[in-house]
C-alpha cells in the first residue's frame, strides 16, 4: 500500500472511482445529480484540493482530498473497498492534521459509522441545499 500527492495526470482516474463509488454509497439520490457534477469534479475540486491516492502497488484503489481542515472526499474504487485503504488514506491525513471536520449525508449509514468508528463525532445536523438531504456535520479534534 503506497500513499501519494495526486499528478494531474490521474484526474480521469480519480472522478471515475468517486462517480462509481457516490452511485452506490447514495442510492438514495438521483443518478443524474451524480452525472451532472463529473464535469465540476474534473475540473474544479480535485484540482483545487490537496489530493492524495493509495495504490495497491499496480493501480490507484482510492484517493482523498482536503481543503485546508476539511475532508471533502473519501473514495474507494467499489471492488477494493473493505481492504483498509480508506482507514489508511484517513489515518494518513490525521496525521497531518490537528482538526478535521466533513459532512456525510445521514441515510449513508456505512460512511457515518467508518468515521465514528475513527475519532470523528456528529457536531451538527444540516440539510444539503442541492440535494434536500440531511447530512451531518461531522469534527475529529486531535487529543
Amino acid at each position: 500500500m503506497n500513499i501519494r500527492k495526486n499528478k494531474k495526470t490521474e484526474v480521469n482516474k480519480l472522478v471515475h472511482i468517486w462517480y462509481e463509488g457516490s452511485l452506490i454509497a447514495h442510492d438514495f439520490i438521483d443518478k443524474d445529480y451524480w452525472k451532472s457534477q463529473r464535469k465540476e469534479m474534473e475540473e474544479k475540486y480535485i484540482p483545487l484540493s490537496e489530493t492524495y491516492v493509495v495504490s495497491n502497488g499496480n493501480d490507484i484503489v482510492g484517493f482523498i482530498s482536503m481543503v485546508d481542515n476539511y475532508l471533502a472526499a473519501l473514495f474507494i474504487d467499489v471492488k477494493h473497498q473493505g481492504k483498509g485503504y480508506g482507514k489508511a488514506l484517513l489515518s494518513f491525513i490525521k496525521s497531518q492534521r490537528e482538526n478535521i471536520q466533513l459532512k456525510v449525508y445521514k441515510k449513508n449509514d456505512h460512511a457515518v459509522n467508518f468515521y465514528l468508528e475513527n475519532g470523528f463525532e456528529i457536531k451538527e445536523k444540516l440539510l444539503d441545499e442541492q440535494t434536500l438531504e440531511e447530512e451531518f456535520l461531522m469534527v475529529r479534534k486531535k487529543s
